[in-house]
């Protein structure tokens, strides 16, 4: 469909095709590493269905807080298991991380999954104390950003809110409609205006900083722009970053990413 070239990824990124494995190898030696330390607290159910489950990495002494990852792949592709090494650079400074999964489409609606991680970062923030961090890549950074829809979470949580990084978001859904993924979005304009976090007229009272990578195709980029343009809020656009590396600063505890996004 006619925009489903500005939102490939894959085909304009140096080795692109290796990249999920990478995520697959990493992800799964940070994992086995903090089980092995006996600081993983894996497939923890926050709902009935089956990719309703997060995992939880602890650091070695009590947290600092919590950082929750809301990991992308355009609603329909991936889950936690590709990227508990997220989860590195924050533990490493202290925190606790919680890296949920979620219904796919087209099993669920986009708003569903909006739901269910709201589920999920109410229950996590239950189990650890302190302040809460919230970001996400992709999909993810639009799923992190609907979190501060005034109203979505409950006073006790969004009170904790420090922070919230949206990573190269999808934030403006109404350019899905002319993709074929909308084959499994299943958005109208009315589904799509209610699920744009650029469309959102009230939320929460919390420092934002949206991060996009500059070498990224040119709609993410002008992706990232809607958002802190509508939001007004900072933003940090990484020079050599592509779509699939712009996260790999989560993975550093000295980074500026991390700096920003904990403190």
């Amino acid at each position: 469909m006619e925009l489903d070239e500005a939102y490939a990824n894959m085909a304009y990124i140096e080795d692109g095709e290796s990249y999920p494995a990478k995520w697959v190898s990493e992800a799964q030696k940070f994992r086995d590493a903090m089980r092995g330390d006996g600081r993983a607290q894996l497939d923890v159910s926050y709902g009935s269905a089956p990719r309703q489950k997060f995992d939880v990495f602890l650091p070695s002494g009590d947290p600092k807080g919590l950082m929750v990852f809301v990991h992308g792949g355009f609603w329909h592709m991936l889950g936690k298991e590709d990227w508990s090494h997220m989860a590195k650079g924050a533990v490493a400074k202290g925190w606790a991380v919680c890296v949920p999964s979620y219904t796919l489409c087209p099993e669920a609606r986009i708003a569903e999954i909006t739901g269910e991680i709201t589920q999920a970062v109410c229950l996590a923030a239950g189990t650890v104390a302190g302040p809460i961090a919230l970001t996400g890549h992709s999909a993810g950074g639009h799923l992190v950003s609907r979190m501060l829809e005034v109203g979505r979470l409950p006073e006790a949580v969004a009170s904790r809110l420090q922070h919230v990084v949206p990573i190269s978001p999808v934030a403006d859904l109404r350019p899905m409609l002319k993709t074929s993924m909308n084959a499994d979005f299943k958005l109208d304009m009315a589904l799509a205006e209610a699920e744009s976090p650029v469309l959102m007229r009230d939320r929460v009272a919390c420092p934002v900083t949206v991060w996009i990578g500059g070498a990224e195709r040119p709609a993410f980029i002008e992706q990232a722009r809607s958002l802190w343009e509508a939001w007004n809020v900072p933003h940090v656009i990484d020079p050599p970053r592509h779509h699939y590396d712009v996260v790999e600063p989560l993975c550093d505890a000295d980074s500026e990413m991390l700096s920003v996004l904990l403190g």
